[in-house]
C-alpha cells in the first residue's frame, strides 16, 4: 500500500495534513440541541489520531422545522453554538480541522415533531417522493428564507473558528429534495428541469459566500441515491451531471463531496465499465474541483446492514489507493470504520491491519 492517503492536501488556502475525512455521522447525543464536553472529546479522540478533517454530524438551521429530534444538535441557538465553540476548540488542540455539516430534514421531518414540533415542515413543493401532496407550496418568500438559513449558520461557523463548511445536500434531505423531480414540482426559478432545481442549492453557495468571504472553503455534499430510493438517479447521464454540477460550481463551491453506497462502484458502468470512474471521479473529471469519495470504506458487507446498525467486515483499502494514487478523487470520507474506532487513521497509517476489527453495529450505540 502506498502512503497517499497521508499525504498534505490543500483545500483552498486550508492545509490538511492528509487525505482522511471523518464522514458526518448523525449521533443524537446532544440534549436540547447542545453539543456537551462528550461530544467535543468524541470529536477531539479522532483528531488526535491522524484524521485530517472532520466533518460533523447534520447540525440544524434556523427553521423551526428543520430537526425532528430534539437530541440533534443545533446551529443557531447560543447554547448550541457555544457547545460548538468548544468542540472546535478540542479538535483545534489535537491538530485537527472541522467543518459542521449545515442541515436542514425537509419532508424526512414529519409536521409535529423535533424540538419545535409547531413549526411547518419545509419541502419545495408539500408532495412526497410518490407524488402525494401532503403540505401547502412554500411561497418564493419562503424559499428565500430556507436559503438565508444555511447562510446564517455558515456565518456563525466562520465566526466560531472552523476551518470549513459543508453543506448537507444529499440523502432526500431539503436541498436533496428541491433536486429530485419526484418532490419538486414548483413553477418559480426553483422548479422545471434539472439545472433550475439545482438553483436552490447554487443560491445557498452565493450566499454563503457573501458570509464567509472568499477564502473560507465551502463543501457540498450530494448523492443520485436518496433514503427513500436507492436506485434514484438525478443526472443519468455524464451530460446531465455536468450541467447539473456547474450550477455549483459557478456559484463557487470549492469542494464536492460525492456520497455513494459503496465507493468502488462505478457512475456510468453502461460508459467505462465495472471498473469506471466512481462518483467522485466523475465529478471531479466534469468539475475540475477537488472531490471526496466516500461510501463503505473500510467495510465490505451489505449497505443496508450496516447503515442501519449490523456488522459489516473489514474491506482492504488497497483499490482506493490505487484510484487515489491515480488522481481519481482527492480525499476520502471513513464513516463507520472511525465511528467504531477512534484510531482507525492511526493504526491504518502504521500499517496495523492487525489491530482493525469488523465493524458493529453496536458501536451506533456509544460516543466513543
Amino acid at each position: 500500500m502506498t502512503r497517499t492517503l497521508f499525504t498534505p492536501f490543500k483545500l483552498g488556502k486550508l492545509e490538511l495534513r492528509n487525505r482522511i475525512v471523518m464522514a458526518p455521522m448523525t449521533r443524537s447525543r446532544s440534549p436540547g440541541g447542545v453539543p456537551g464536553e462528550d461530544v467535543a472529546d468524541y470529536y477531539a479522540r479522532r483528531a488526535a489520531a491522524d484524521v485530517g478533517l472532520i466533518v460533523t454530524e447534520g447540525t440544524t438551521v434556523r427553521r423551526g422545522g428543520s430537526s425532528n429530534d430534539p437530541n440533534v444538535p443545533n446551529f443557531y441557538k447560543a447554547d448550541a453554538l457555544k457547545g460548538w465553540g468548544r468542540v472546535v476548540e478540542k479538535v483545534h488542540a489535537e491538530g485537527g480541522a472541522i467543518a459542521p455539516q449545515i442541515w436542514h430534514q425537509g419532508m424526512v421531518r414529519k409536521q409535529g415533531t423535533g424540538p419545535e414540533p409547531e413549526a411547518p415542515t419545509d419541502s419545495p413543493s408539500g408532495m412526497t417522493h410518490t407524488g402525494k401532496q401532503v403540505l401547502p407550496e412554500p411561497t418564493t418568500a419562503d424559499v428565500d428564507d430556507m436559503v438565508l438559513a444555511y447562510a446564517d449558520a455558515a456565518a456563525d461557523a466562520k465566526r466560531l473558528g472552523f476551518d470549513t463548511l459543508e453543506i448537507h445536500g444529499a440523502h432526500g434531505y431539503l436541498i436533496d429534495q428541491f433536486f429530485w423531480d419526484a418532490m419538486n414540482k414548483r413553477s418559480d426559478r426553483y422548479g422545471g428541469s434539472l439545472v433550475d432545481r439545482a438553483s436552490f442549492g447554487g443560491d445557498i453557495i452565493r450566499e454563503i459566500r457573501k458570509k464567509v468571504g472568499p477564502d473560507f472553503p465551502i463543501i457540498l455534499r450530494y448523492s443520485q441515491w436518496k433514503q427513500q430510493d436507492y436506485t434514484a438517479r438525478l443526472a443519468p447521464t455524464p451530460q446531465e451531471l455536468e450541467a447539473f454540477l456547474k450550477v455549483f460550481a459557478d456559484a463557487g463551491v470549492d469542494c464536492l463531496h460525492v456520497s455513494q453506497r459503496r465507493y468502488w462502484e462505478p457512475e456510468f458502468p453502461e460508459i467505462d465499465g465495472a471498473g469506471g470512474l466512481n462518483g467522485a471521479g466523475w465529478a471531479k473529471k466534469l468539475t475540475g474541483l477537488p472531490t471526496i469519495t466516500v461510501g463503505s470504506v473500510g467495510l465490505n458487507g451489505d449497505f443496508e446492514k450496516s447503515f442501519t446498525g449490523e456488522g459489516a467486515p473489514q474491506r482492504s483499502l488497497d483499490d482506493l489507493e490505487a484510484r487515489l494514487d491515480k488522481g481519481e478523487f482527492d480525499l476520502v470520507g471513513v464513516g463507520r470504520a472511525v465511528l467504531q474506532d477512534p484510531e482507525w487513521a492511526k493504526k491504518v497509517k502504521e500499517g496495523r491491519f492487525a489491530d482493525l476489527r469488523d465493524y458493529d453495529g453496536k458501536a451506533l450505540a456509544t460516543l466513543y
